[in-house]
């Protein structure tokens, strides 16, 4: 079994490795609580003493690309190729009964639903508009094939049994449009407190029609258990900590926003959907997950499965593609780092322009060859200064779609370019020959030097 099973097998996993941070003085929800996790942003932190509320709150679970290949049981090298594989062989889901289901061991409906009583949700940034489900998989389904769709969307609190959504025009959009032509409400359920795999699966980049909670199933090597929702039509991994129940009104639209976003600037106040809550229902003494923005965590859970699909689109165009990076300067989601074995003049341009393809949100994109780390800033930066010139290997292309997000776009529109860093095939090789000196990898510095410590090396001379 992976030790992310569920998110409490994956706390006690991180406790046992040293890698749970515990906070048992009282905290604030309003900016402390994201302020402490983001000062400690590489490890998870359990805040087990939030005022106003007795149930804890975790943030961080998976901070780092380690914690998430750990997460899923494989090395981090083998970490894209599990997700593509994953993502290529979907698992159906094990439906169990709700005597099984430890999601719904407590149940408050219709009167009894009160968010902020409920759910310690936390204030994030100075100017958020205020208290947000950051966490939360937001889980529809499809009337038509009955699939189910999962994905993660900002939430703001607006009344006891009421969330303003951010609902971009993808797959959720899509079913939640055609209901509305039907003049129907979409169901709809919102979980929070599941184990990192699952999560990491929401984010995969798939043809609509693809349930990601099937992907989650061929990622654990088992499939996924799943409950039917007390109030909905909708399914729901079985063992999370909380569910929200309810639906996504037709035709009405409210104000939701500012909230501090990925690229570290403020999504802007307009009127969005509106998610009308039927029924929470929680594990015993559950525990909430809030995912603080533009932390290593919130950036690694979208970042992983955009690699996995770029590194596919690349493969397209360029077969000898090696490797993929969504920079973290970058948060992401705007810089690509692509590693080519390059065999063809062209093929680093090739590599580019698959990268723009691959996703609107890809602003600049860097191709190297095999030698160069992708994984260390520097060493792309090395190579972008010594086998870049830009009168041959500059891309730019004008006027393309963007990320709205994006403070220097027009509205979205604004320009891509793409840096081909690669060696040229017909130069000098030993011009690029990186220096090297024999042996030094296999030194360990622990087990040739110790601190100094009893030496003097300043006579009366240099003191004067």
């Amino acid at each position: 079994m992976i030790p992310a099973a569920t998110l409490r097998t994956w706390l006690d996993h991180l406790q046992a490795t040293h890698r749970l941070d515990v906070v048992e003085r009282p905290v604030d929800l309003r900016f402390e609580l994201a302020a402490i996790a983001k000062r400690l942003d590489g490890r998870a932190v359990l805040f087990t003493a939030v005022t106003g509320h007795t149930t804890p709150v975790v943030s961080g679970i998976v901070s780092t690309r380690a914690m998430i290949a750990e997460a899923c049981g494989v090395a981090e090298a083998d970490l894209l190729a599990t997700f593509t594989a994953a993502v290529a062989a979907p698992l159906p889901v094990r439906r169990v009964e709700h005597a099984e289901a430890t999601c719904q061991q407590h149940v408050l409906a219709g009167a009894a639903v009160d968010l902020r009583a409920t759910l310690p949700m936390p204030v994030h940034h100075e100017h958020d508009a205020g208290d947000y489900v950051t966490a939360g998989l937001f889980i529809v389904r499809d009337p038509v094939t009955r699939k189910q769709n999962v994905s993660i969307h900002r939430l703001q609190v607006s009344g006891k049994n009421r969330f303003g959504a951010l609902i971009l025009p993808r797959h959720t959009h899509h079913l939640q449009v055609a209901a509305e032509r039907r003049g129907a409400p979409l169901e709809c359920a919102i979980v929070v407190g599941i184990d990192p795999v699952t999560l990491l699966a929401s984010q995969a980049s798939t043809p609509f029609g693809v349930d990601e909670l099937e992907i989650a199933g061929a990622l654990r090597g088992e499939p996924l258990p799943v409950v039917r929702c007390t109030t909905v039509d909708v399914d729901v991994p079985a063992h999370a900590e909380f569910v929200i129940e309810g639906k996504i009104l037709p035709g009405v639209r409210e104000p939701e926003g500012p909230f501090g976003e990925f690229p570290k600037y403020y999504g802007p106040r307009s009127d969005k959907e509106v998610v009308e809550v039927s029924a929470i229902t929680h594990r015993t003494n559950p525990i909430f997950h809030t995912i603080v923005p533009a932390a290593m965590e919130h950036l690694l859970l979208g970042g992983i499965p955009r690699e996995a699909s770029l590194l596919q689109t690349v493969r397209q165009a360029v077969p000898t593609v090696r490797d993929v990076r969504m920079s973290v300067g970058a948060f992401c989601r705007y810089h690509a780092v692509v590693q080519i074995d390059k065999r063809v003049k062209g093929q680093g341009k090739n590599a580019i322009l698959a990268a723009f393809a691959n996703s609107f949100d890809v602003k600049h994109v860097y191709v190297v060859d095999p030698d160069v780390d992708i994984s260390d800033p520097a060493d792309v930066e090395w190579a972008f200064a010594t086998r870049f010139q830009a009168d041959r290997d500059l891309i730019v292309v004008n006027a393309a779609q963007g990320s709205k997000l994006d403070p220097s776009t027009e509205d979205g529109l604004g320009t891509k370019v793409g840096f081909d860093c690669t060696i040229p095939l017909d130069a000098d090789r030993f011009r690029y020959l990186r220096i090297r000196i024999p042996g030094e990898d296999a030194i360990d510095p622990a087990a040739v030097a110790v601190p100094s410590a009893g030496r003097t090396f300043a006579g009366a001379e240099d003191r004067g």
